[in-house]
C-alpha cells in the first residue's frame, strides 16, 4: 500500500473517531443534562447546560431555520475537504494542515448529522463568565482549528509550498482536461 493511501485511511480512521467522540458527547448531554440546571465545571466560569430546543441555526444562532442550506454548505465542505487531503502532497510539512483539515471535516459532519437526524444541533458547554453563546465539541473542532489553519497558512507556510500544493490540488482537472484534448 502506497503512503497516500496509508495517509487516507489514517485520515478517515481520525475522522471516524471525532466524529463518533462528538455524537457521543451529544448524547451524553441530551441524557443527563436535558432538563437539569447544568453541571459546574469551574464555578462560574465554565458549566455543561444543556441548550434547550437545541441550535437551529449557524454559529450563535444566525440564520436559524435553514436546515437544508446548513446540511447543502456542510456536506460541499466536508467533499472539497476531503478532495484536498486526498490530492495533498503526502509530505511532512502539510500533515498538520491535513489533520486540521480533517477535524474541520469532522466537526462539520458532526454538526450535519445532528441537524439531519433531529433538525437541530445539541449544543452543552457554556462559558458563563462571559456569557458565550452554548456550543458543542464539533463547533471546537471547527473553530478551533479553522484559527490555527489560518495562522499556519498566514506564518508558516513558504511560497514554494502554496505553489506545490496548487500543483497538486489542480493535477486532476490538468489530466481529464489532457484526455478531453484527445
Amino acid at each position: 500500500m502506497n503512503t497516500k493511501a496509508k495517509r487516507c485511511i489514517r485520515d478517515l480512521i481520525i475522522f471516524i473517531i471525532l466524529v463518533i467522540l462528538d455524537q457521543w458527547t451529544k448524547y451524553w448531554a441530551v441524557q443527563r443534562l436535558m432538563g437539569n440546571d447544568g453541571i459546574p465545571l469551574i464555578k462560574g466560569v465554565l458549566e455543561l447546560y444543556y441548550l434547550p430546543n437545541g441550535n437551529t441555526g449557524a454559529a450563535f444562532g444566525m440564520l436559524s431555520g435553514h436546515k437544508w442550506l446548513f446540511l447543502l454548505i456542510a456536506l460541499v465542505v466536508v467533499v472539497v475537504i476531503a478532495y484536498i487531503i486526498i490530492y495533498m502532497p503526502a509530505k511532512r510539512k502539510f500533515l498538520p494542515m491535513e489533520i486540521l483539515l480533517v477535524f474541520i471535516a469532522a466537526g462539520g459532519a458532526g454538526n450535519m448529522i445532528d441537524r439531519f437526524i433531529q433538525d437541530y444541533v445539541v449544543d452543552f458547554i457554556y462559558i458563563s463568565c462571559i456569557n458565550f453563546p452554548i456550543f458543542n465539541v464539533a463547533d471546537m473542532y471547527v473553530s478551533v482549528c479553522t484559527v490555527i489553519l489560518a495562522l499556519i497558512v498566514l506564518f508558516r507556510v513558504k511560497e514554494e509550498d502554496y505553489t506545490e500544493l496548487e500543483e497538486a490540488l489542480a493535477a486532476p482537472f490538468k489530466k481529464n482536461k489532457r484526455k478531453t484534448d484527445r
